[in-house]
């Protein structure tokens, strides 16, 4: 009998389909696994704007992880939304019921419309609760500005910036240049004490990019998962990635930002 690829996400619900659980669902299936899944928000939104939200409380989210870390044999684990310091804490408190697992922690602050769902001290109980016990961090140059205090409007800025947060929680981050301008699209792995490694993928150019971080962040749980080294996780989820925004370029989501991966890859 062979074991089943299990990920588990750990994210919010998106009604509309485009990122959270239903995007991680659908990446971590495309890479021939089975998705686990702890909800940590309810949002109600299009691809358009998240209209509301609502968080699920603390001790359901806990009692999620532990019961599917309990029944199944967990390869790797990633996050996304987590909708306060009490959320935090338990999944924090949760995973460190059970062996060390591949953690991926994609550091969702606010929504790309602008929606807020980490306050300041959860901003705070993320870097004490949850970053060091990650396999690597995922920011965007707002989250990587906002986790360091430092200005990212530049790659040298990100690298800097991924640099000190490496330093501080001890673990490494990836810094995702999908936020910079260019033709390029350079992401940055930072490994405390090593030199940096850039990943560069050609810009594709599309509306459709609503979940994009989710995507990365699964993918990239989905080959730790399956024992790759991180920076070679890192590459194949890139290339994932590439590939579903590009089969995705030419849809039309009635004049919203359509997901950054629809259907198989």
């Amino acid at each position: 009998m062979i074991s089943p690829l299990c990920i588990l996400t750990i994210a919010g619900s998106d009604s509309g389909g485009g990122a959270g659980i239903q995007a991680d669902q659908r990446t971590i299936r495309a890479i021939g696994g089975h998705a686990l899944t702890a909800v940590t928000a309810v949002t109600a939104q299009d691809s358009q704007r998240v209209n509301s939200w609502e968080p699920v409380p603390a001790a359901l989210i806990r009692a999620q992880v532990e019961t599917v870390m309990s029944g199944f044999r967990v390869a790797a684990v990633k996050t996304g939304l987590l909708p306060g310091p009490g959320a935090i804490r338990a999944v924090a408190a949760a995973l460190a019921r059970f062996p060390p697992t591949p953690l991926v922690v994609d550091p969702v602050l606010a929504s790309s419309g602008g929606t807020r769902f980490l306050s300041e001290a959860g901003v705070r109980a993320l870097r004490t609760h949850l970053l060091p016990i990650a396999t690597v961090v995922t920011p965007n140059w707002p989250e990587l500005a906002e986790l360091t205090g430092m200005a990212v409007r530049t790659h040298g800025h990100a690298a800097a910036a991924a640099a000190l947060l490496a330093r501080e929680c001890g673990r490494p981050v990836l810094a995702k240049g999908g936020h910079a301008p260019g033709g390029v699209c350079r992401d940055c792995l930072v490994m405390p004490g090593m030199n940096p490694v850039w990943f560069e993928n050609p810009r594709i150019v599309t509306p459709n990019t609503h979940g994009t971080g989710c995507v990365l962040s699964a993918a990239i749980a989905c080959w730790l998962g399956r024992r790759a080294a991180l920076p070679e996780a890192v590459r194949l989820a890139k290339s994932f990635l590439q590939r579903a925004l590009t089969r995705g370029r030419g849809l039309g989501w009635d004049g919203g930002r359509g997901t950054a991966f629809y259907g198989s890859r």
